[in-house]
């Protein structure tokens, strides 16, 4: 599943995120959802979260 869809994401989910610096090469970072920063229910880039530990990036796939 991507993370373009808000309602697919749930706290506490595992997701494969690309940061802002990895957009480029697109190196995905694994990680459990805090937070949820994206307001609107679809995002063409991936959904934006905020992992345990802080890193912030877009959802690119739900595990």
């Amino acid at each position: 599943m991507d993370g373009t869809k808000r309602n697919d994401i749930q706290i506490g989910q595992e997701v494969l995120v690309v940061q802002k610096q990895d957009q480029r090469n697109g190196k995905l970072t694994s990680g459990k959802v805090m937070k949820i920063l994206t307001n609107s229910p679809n995002h063409h880039h991936g959904i934006k979260v905020m992992l345990e530990g802080g890193i912030v990036g877009r959802v690119k796939e739900i595990k």
